[in-house]
């Protein structure tokens, strides 16, 4: 029985109802006009009816698998802006050139890590997701190139004279960004409820990865927080002892703006250049990897997934390597072994 276009009360819109080849459809074609309605009807009558000739994989959409991408318990920040522009396109039409092409129009002008962050990678986890259930052939996503990630961090010192000139409401927040490491949307909107100062421990119940966390205070950040003149609510705040504004998205990645104005001014008065908010955690990971030498506490405390984001702190941690260096069998000044060396080229020469 072919589906049949009917109005709805209230809605300008036509509507596609009925049922062909055991598919139930009723939705709208988002079209006021009846000549434009039934070419969407055909084109949704074909769609079905080809599906169950040759397969779903034919005809599967990407809606249908982002859906089942966030049924499966997926990460749903930064899909909405993709659900709104892929929306029913089929998957087997969705390629290289369709991603790129979807770059260039919602995140123009921005950072290959962006990029990245809110497009390729949301989008390859779909369409993996789409393929281990057979609605897509596998396919290969080229990401962007990026830049080598630069690892910026302070020395205890540096971060001590940061602390020192940033404003009263700023300096506690720093003392917890560089004692505990968290990234700076987990500390803005921090709740009291989530700190236990008898213990020493704060708890993260909302996190990047959307896995829960636990990190043990250190006295000093201890001592910051006791100074702290409330206990209910979010611990950190504005100079007017109001919150710090929350994100109206789930994909909002905007927490460090909240706090540009005066982080930078307490890196001007503090001679410290080309260093960020989140550049605190860096600083942070480096203490604590140079302190245990220790990968996966680090991963633990830190919220990561992947060894592969905290190696960049045992790169640049290798002063516990220096015995070992001293060690090398090549003499106290180098002198015979060079003469040795000498002797070998000129005879292979």
């Amino acid at each position: 029985m072919p589906l049949k276009l009917k109005r709805r009360h209230g809605s300008d819109n036509w509507y596609i109802r009925g049922t062909i080849r055991g598919v139930t459809v009723d939705e709208s074609t988002g079209v006021a006009d009846r000549e434009a309605a039934e070419a969407i009807r055909s084109k949704r009558e074909w769609e079905i009816t080809q599906g169950s000739i040759v397969g779903k994989r034919r005809v599967a959409t990407f809606l249908e698998a982002a859906v089942s991408y966030l049924e499966s318990g997926g990460d749903q920040r930064f899909i909405k802006p993709l659900l709104d522009h892929f929306g029913t396109t089929r998957l087997d039409k969705i390629d290289q050139a369709a991603i790129e092409a979807a770059g260039r129009k919602l995140y123009p002008g921005v950072a290959p890590s962006t990029l990245n962050r809110q497009l390729f990678t949301p989008m390859a986890a779909i369409l993996h997701h789409a393929h281990k259930r057979g609605l897509v052939e596998h396919r290969v996503i080229e990401r962007p190139k990026q830049p080598p990630g630069v690892v910026r961090w302070l020395p205890p010192d540096e971060a001590d004279q940061l602390i020192a000139a940033a404003a009263p409401h700023l300096a506690p927040l720093l003392q917890f960004l560089f004692g505990v490491g968290c990234r700076i949307g987990e500390a803005l909107w921090l709740d009291w409820r989530h700190v236990d100062l008898a213990r020493g421990h704060v708890s993260f119940v909302k996190t990047k990865n959307t896995e829960a966390r636990g990190v043990p205070l250190h006295p000093r950040v201890i001592a910051a927080l006791a100074n702290l003149p409330h206990r209910d609510g979010e611990v950190f705040r504005k100079p007017n002892g109001e919150p710090y504004e929350r994100p109206k998205r789930i994909d909002d990645t905007s927490a460090g703006s909240r706090i540009k104005t005066a982080f930078g001014g307490a890196c001007r008065r503090a001679g410290i250049e080309n260093f960020r908010p989140h550049d605190c955690r860096h600083t942070w990971a480096t203490w604590v990897y140079a302190a245990t030498r220790d990968l996966a506490g680090l991963m633990k405390l830190g919220g990561w997934k992947s060894e592969r984001m905290v190696l960049r702190y045992a790169h640049i941690n290798v002063d516990h390597l220096a015995p070992a260096i001293h060690a090398l069998p090549w003499g106290k000044s180098g002198e015979g072994q060079n003469r040795d060396l000498v002797s070998i080229v000129e005879a292979k020469g």
